[in-house]
């Protein structure tokens, strides 16, 4: 991918893994036999979000990006205690790299999805053997939990159609400065009808509602493996002191600043997402 290729998403199949009772989505965008490459995406997000970043990697890699549970075309949780939690979507991550038989892959994590993606790395050692964390926020504050929890608690918006439902989506949460034309294609795979006939986004209002605050800077003194921090040059979601408090356990990590983005990385820079993986990536071949 050239620095003046024009931006377009990567071609892809569609796949489908059961892990721990739920029918999981994956996006494949290939190629296999290269070094693999999985891809978690955050909170109430969904595989799209790295639709345009994979055109830069797939020439070196075999790029996977799965939905996660609750989320995009992945089954939801129906239990009485729906389970959406660090530990639970690590557990599934442990699963699915069993299955699909992945080894010494990269594993690239935005947002929550970076959260997800330390629980594993520190809980689950031996198969990844590099990892990108994209602008989360390690230590998590209890008010902004609870927010979450709050919003979860409440009916979503619903919209008459799909054009309605797509002219009024937005990337959240807000500041990004992903093009209309990268807006518009995540909102085209966002949402879908429901019972009522109505138009929701495709996530489970449970994956806010049980959100909890948890401490994960120890985790870092167990990921022994290269790891990448990299965040939007106008979020404040890496803080100098998590950078610091990072470096403190985990010597190893890198820090990569990409810019004109702020928490949605891979939407408001993709060039400059896989120029900063890529970087990183070529020094611990």
């Amino acid at each position: 991918m050239s620095a003046d290729a024009p931006l377009k998403p990567a071609p892809y199949t569609d796949r489908y893994v059961e892990v721990a009772g739920l029918k999981l989505h994956l996006l494949d965008y290939g190629a296999a036999g290269k070094p693999q490459m999985l891809c978690m995406h955050g909170s109430a997000a969904h595989a799209h979000w790295f639709d345009f970043v994979a055109p830069g990697l797939t020439s070196d890699y075999h790029v996977i990006a799965p939905d996660q549970r609750g989320h995009g075309d992945s089954e939801w949780d129906r239990s009485a205690e729906p389970e959406y939690n660090y530990d639970r979507y690590a557990a599934d991550l442990h699963e699915l790299t069993e299955k699909l038989d992945l080894r010494d892959f990269v594993l690239v994590g935005h947002s929550m999805g970076g959260l997800v993606s330390i629980v594993y790395a520190a809980t689950y050692p031996g198969r990844a053997k590099a990892f990108i964390m994209i602008d989360s926020s390690v230590n998590m504050p209890p008010d902004r939990v609870a927010a979450m929890n709050e919003i979860g608690s409440r009916e979503g918006s619903s919209y008459a159609d799909h054009d309605e439902f797509v002219s009024k989506f937005k990337v959240r949460p807000a500041g990004s400065s992903a093009t209309p034309d990268i807006v518009r294609h995540l909102a085209q795979y966002s949402g879908r009808q429901f019972d009522d006939g109505r138009w929701r986004s495709k996530v489970d209002r449970n994956v806010y509602a049980r959100r909890v605050s948890r401490a994960l800077m120890p985790y870092w003194a167990n990921i022994k493996i290269p790891a990448l921090l990299m965040k939007g040059d106008r979020s404040n979601r890496v803080s100098p002191d998590i950078i610091d408090g990072v470096k403190a356990l985990a010597p190893q990590v890198d820090v990569a600043e990409v810019a004109g983005c702020d928490h949605h990385v891979t939407l408001d820079n993709p060039l400059g997402f896989v120029a900063a993986a890529k970087n990183f990536l070529n020094k611990i071949k």
